[in-house]
């Protein structure tokens, strides 16, 4: 089989995107043919998070993110230690039976 040379993706970032949106909530939910990511902000007092931005992608996108998410990670951790993360899970101030999950 033959090797596919990769070739870097140069990318057009407006200013804007480049600012980027924080966001500290994702629910993802997915149906037969995409993975929807809706990231949000959950803030002090504001009794329903605001979705920033929403992303929709296929299946095989999705799982080529989590495969680069887990990369990222492994390098941040190794340069930086690990990532702790809190035992008791999140206070959720709203429902989430649409299937999402953060």
């Amino acid at each position: 089989m033959a090797e596919q040379k990769q070739h870097p993706i140069e990318l057009n970032l407006s200013r804007e995107v480049a600012e980027g949106i924080y966001s500290n909530l994702a629910i993802i939910s997915h149906s037969t043919s995409e993975f929807i990511v809706d990231f949000a902000r959950m803030m002090p007092g504001v009794p329903k998070p605001e979705v920033m931005s929403r992303i929709i992608m296929t299946p095989e996108s999705a799982k080529r993110l989590l495969f680069a998410l887990q990369d990222n990670i492994r390098k941040y951790e190794q340069m930086n230690g690990e990532i702790r993360l809190r035992n008791e899970a999140p206070v959720l101030p709203f429902d989430l039976n649409g299937g999402g999950q953060a």
